[in-house]
């Protein structure tokens, strides 16, 4: 399968992220947001004020993944970068996070952030905990219980960080 990653335009919300969103956070496993999220939620919380990738297949042109890349903090804090990162379920185990995620660090640089940091990665989500490790983040604190995990309960959630 070949695909391309592309910046998001207006129409793939409702043609690809919106059903790649509502379906990773259903599991309330790996992501804060409330498994109700609205539709409306979902377009601001993924869409507004960040910038918006998609990976496309090259043939088909169907979403199968999506990131997003905002400054992490405001004003003085705004040169590192925060990101989020979906796979749609039927195309995990393509190695598309590991892709995205190496973009993602290339795009980071072009928009001159200095750093990238993650705020919430669910310590039970060890395929992200790896991920991201395996592209040179690290685990820079770990807040205790800061999860609520829909099967496992209260869990830890790692903040990892990495210079770009």
């Amino acid at each position: 399968m070949e695909y391309e990653i592309l910046k998001a335009e207006h129409t793939d919300f409702d043609h690809g992220i919106w059903e790649i969103f509502k379906t990773v956070i259903s599991s309330g496993d790996t992501y804060i947001y409330p498994p109700e999220t609205t539709k409306e939620e979902a377009r601001k919380i993924w869409v507004n004020e960040r910038i918006c990738y998609v990976v496309k297949e090259k043939v088909t042109g169907l979403i199968i993944g999506t990131y997003t890349i905002r400054p992490n903090f405001i004003g003085l804090g705004s040169h590192v970068a925060n990101a989020g990162f979906m796979v749609h379920p039927q195309h995990r185990d393509k190695k598309l996070g590991q892709v995205m995620g190496a973009h993602a660090l290339i795009e980071a640089k072009k928009l001159g952030y200095e750093a990238m940091q993650f705020n919430v990665v669910v310590s039970t989500n060890e395929r992200a905990v790896y991920l991201w490790q395996k592209l040179g983040f690290k685990v820079i604190g770990t807040v205790p219980q800061a999860f609520n995990h829909r099967t496992k309960g209260y869990v830890d959630i790692h903040i990892m960080h990495r210079f770009l």
